[in-house]
């Protein structure tokens, strides 16, 4: 059901890639909060927060923390956190970049999922594992709406408990 709300765009960003656009699947009310009941399903019980990736893993982390009950922490880009933060640099498919979280907003002990919109190469939730187990919490689970198997993140991952939604 949740495939067919995502839609192929061929050509974007750039000749030859077939970008996957899932805001047909965001703006379809019953579709998206069906994604979020079945994920809140999924981990009810078994987390204490949700780490959203900017930007589009805010996206899922927020009505997911909502309807879980728990709180929701921010991993961001440089620069975009005001106060004291904790940071990681990593590299991308295409360069590198640096995600940065502040540390107060993750309480020690606390088991977390993080979530993204896409599993790529693995670098992003990789980051992100860092920041949280550096911040003192425990990394639960990662989910990710969509995989794009071929670029092999999850072989970076193995060592966290993995659900992607939709794998391409």
């Amino acid at each position: 059901m949740l495939d067919s709300h995502v839609h192929v765009v061929p050509n974007f960003p750039e000749p030859g890639v077939l970008f996957r656009d899932i805001t047909p699947l965001l703006a379809d009310g019953p579709a998206f909060a069906a994604l979020v009941d079945a994920l809140a399903e999924r981990y009810r019980g078994k987390i204490d927060a949700v780490a959203g990736l900017e930007s589009r893993g805010f996206i899922l982390a927020a009505p997911l923390a909502h309807a879980l009950g728990v709180g929701m922490v921010t991993i961001r880009k440089a620069g975009r956190l005001p106060g004291d933060v904790i940071g990681v640099d990593y590299t991308l498919e295409y360069g590198t970049a640096r995600l940065e979280l502040r540390p107060e907003t993750v309480t020690a002990g606390h088991r977390v999922l993080i979530i993204d919109d896409v599993l790529a190469t693995g670098g992003t939730a990789r980051a992100a594992i860092e920041l949280i187990e550096s911040a003192g919490a425990e990394v639960a689970a990662l989910t990710m709406l969509l995989e794009l198997e071929e670029l092999g993140g999850r072989s970076r991952l193995t060592d966290y408990p993995l659900d992607s939604i939709l794998r391409y």
